[in-house]
């Protein structure tokens, strides 16, 4: 039985839910930030927010059933410890042990499937399509959609979370921007050290991959609208 199909049984028994919806935009600015955030924790606020939420609507919650994300033991002892008046249980499979987790897991797939049908693009390219597949790293559509959609600048749709790791392969071929201020930070260093750093590109090595840290622009010497946009002028690609 599909998700879609099992939904309206478990809306007509006498229980309600809620779904928090996490914009891939956001968690690929969580997980890629300079103080990443890494997807277990995002799951732990997102659990701890729909919570919160019960509770401040007036509902007298005592028992909460959940997947665990990353260890079971310290998962639940979080939520013991931020809401010591519930009692939590945490397992592994959880959604095939309890009813209850098996009616949040349809409950989020159809949310995440018919938001994936009503995504409106931010993008305008010609060459756009929806077949997504079931958006699983080892689905052959998924994976022709990635492919059939990456740009070698801006790299994927905001569709797309930035961080998972289905995308690495594909930012191999992407083009390096190096920042003026870079530059800038380079040659001062070279001159108080009265050196000038050799780098593998000097010597016939060439890299498209450089840690975030390295290609992070601090922004200087460059326009206030270049700067608050992280913009700059490519010469070559």
């Amino acid at each position: 039985m599909g998700s879609e199909a099992a939904l309206p049984k478990w809306a007509s028994n006498p229980f309600g839910w809620a779904v928090d919806i996490i914009d891939p935009r956001e968690l690929s600015a969580k997980m890629l930030n300079k103080n990443k955030i890494n997807l277990n924790e995002i799951s732990h606020d997102s659990a701890i927010g729909l919570i919160t939420r019960v509770l401040n609507i007036g509902i007298l919650l005592t028992e909460v059933y959940l997947d665990t994300v990353g260890d079971a033991e310290k998962y639940q002892a979080k939520l013991s410890q931020r809401f010591p008046s519930i009692k939590f249980v945490v397992s592994k499979k959880a959604d095939s042990l309890y009813p209850v987790v098996s009616g949040a897991s349809i409950v989020a797939k159809v949310t995440r499937d018919r938001t994936l049908r009503g995504w409106i693009f931010e993008e305008t390219a010609e060459n756009m399509h929806r077949n997504f597949g079931s958006g699983y790293p080892g689905d052959p559509e998924t994976k022709a959609w990635l492919t059939d959609h990456k740009h070698i600048i801006f790299g994927f749709p905001s569709l797309v979370r930035f961080s998972w790791g289905t995308c690495t392969s594909h930012f191999k071929d992407i083009v390096e921007v190096l920042w003026e201020s870079d530059e800038m930070d380079e040659d001062v260093s070279s001159r108080r050290s009265g050196k000038r750093q050799l780098k593998l590109s000097d010597i016939g090595f060439s890299s498209s991959k450089r840690r975030s840290e390295e290609i992070e622009s601090s922004g200087k010497g460059r326009c206030k609208f270049l700067e608050a946009r992280k913009l700059e002028q490519l010469t070559h690609f």
